[in-house]
């Protein structure tokens, strides 16, 4: 067992990278990139001005879902793919294909207790792509799309906001929610996002429309996580009652 010692304060975020690299973030403000094969620190990515809440990545879905075809997820092994060989090479051409979308390179957000999001390109820069402001209060989740063209970020500003995955300009806002936004989840089309929020209420929106499509109550308290089913046609929801809704 490795432990990696540089961060300050408590580490809040993590993400394992495609090219083999881990992300943190953390309470210290910073953004950390690790090579666990020998435990070192590459490089520290700066820039928000209060704790890191969270990561994401651009290939995040193709990592998640391997060699899988979206449309044959409900199969344990997708008929086209029959030896090891064939389901790795399929799982880099889906991870290779997401990488680009941006260019070539793996894109991570991290969204802030300041209220910002940044945009890297931390496998080889230190530098920030670009700063993303718009919220009001601070930013709870970011998530890349399973296509890779939109960011989603929830806020404690009770909205949700949608950004150009390349240049991370701001395209929509969602709302609708009465208190703060804990979490969000894309469906695996990306046509959908789901929410969680302090209202007790879950909410279904719909990118193309870029508003409400359905409102989901039953929880006697806050929802503080979401996530949809592998097949697009669940939800499910666990929060301050103790209870998961699908």
């Amino acid at each position: 067992m490795q432990s990696l010692s540089g961060h300050l304060q408590s580490v809040t975020a993590l993400r394992w990278s495609g090219e083999g690299l881990i992300y943190s973030g953390s309470q210290d403000r910073t953004i950390k990139v690790w090579r666990p094969s020998d435990g070192a620190l590459c490089r520290t990515l700066q820039g928000h001005g209060h704790w890191v809440n969270s990561l994401a990545l651009n290939t995040d879905y193709a990592i998640r879902t391997g060699a899988s075809d979206p449309k044959k997820l409900m199969q344990t092994v997708p008929e086209h793919i029959n030896n090891e060989l064939e389901r790795k090479a399929a799982a880099m051409e889906r991870y290779t294909a997401a990488k680009e979308q941006a260019g070539g390179v793996e894109r991570m957000v991290s969204g802030s207790d300041d209220f910002t999001l940044f945009l890297w390109t931390p496998e080889s820069n230190k530098k920030p792509v670009c700063r993303m402001t718009g919220h009001q209060q601070l930013v709870n989740d970011v998530k890349f799309s399973p296509d890779t063209r939109t960011i989603a970020s929830a806020s404690f500003d009770k909205s949700i906001k949608l950004w150009n995955g390349i240049n991370g300009k701001i395209f929509a806002t969602l709302r609708g929610h009465v208190s703060g936004v804990y979490q969000i989840a894309w469906s695996a089309d990306s046509r959908l996002l789901v929410s969680g929020s302090k209202d007790s209420t879950l909410k279904v929106w719909s990118v193309a429309d870029r508003g409400l499509l359905i409102d989901l109550p039953g929880h006697a308290d806050e929802v503080y996580t979401v996530d949809w089913s592998p097949d697009g046609h669940r939800v499910v929801s666990g929060g301050k009652d103790k209870v998961l809704k699908v």
